[in-house]
């Protein structure tokens, strides 16, 4: 192969608002499986979905289980400025530990992703909260990425639209919907 045809990639994993509003370039996207930690609502938000005052709930990688997605594919050139994109985006309190997991493409390869993963020691780490209690977060949650109920939704719609179920967050979401009606 001949210098012109290698083309060295890199892959994000999404499986909250990374699904519906990636923010970066990149070459592809394709649906994955990520092994060893599911998607939960568990990390308090003070920027983007809450603020200090009245916090809000955003999704993170809690380990167990496992969790479907968005597996975005990134050009060898442009992984310098998406990383760094990331990192300002979703690093804002270093609740999360950017680590390289292996996940299973939906064309059945295996790769090694990007994934922010819950620092389970981080003052935001929520960790398991009743229905109850999401509910009244993401109802009075607003920061400076939008309304809590918005993030909410708009995850559960494009899971709904991909194929994805999660159980959770198909209550939550009920009961959200159920208000807004």
């Amino acid at each position: 192969m001949s210098d012109l045809e290698y083309t060295a990639t890199h892959w994000v994993f999404g499986y909250g608002s990374l699904i519906w509003n990636p923010g970066f370039p990149h070459v592809s996207a394709q649906q994955g499986l990520l092994r060893g930690a599911h998607r939960s609502l568990s990390i308090v938000s003070h920027h983007h979905r809450g603020t200090v005052e009245q916090p809000g709930l955003v999704f993170g990688l809690t380990r167990g289980g496992a969790c479907r997605g968005m597996v975005f594919e990134v050009a060898d050139a442009q992984w310098p400025d998406v990383y760094a994109y990331l990192q300002e985006r979703e690093q804002v309190t270093s609740v999360y530990r950017d680590v390289m997991r292996p996940v299973r493409l939906a064309d059945g390869r295996a790769i090694k992703a990007l994934a922010f993963l819950v620092d389970e020691r981080h003052e935001q780490f929520a960790g398991h909260l009743s229905l109850e209690q999401q509910l009244a977060m993401v109802r009075s949650g607003v920061g400076i990425s939008g309304r809590n109920v918005d993030y909410v939704l708009n995850t559960y719609k494009y899971l709904r639209e991909l194929g994805i179920r999660d159980r959770q967050l198909m209550a939550l979401a009920d009961l959200l919907a159920k208000e807004a009606a």
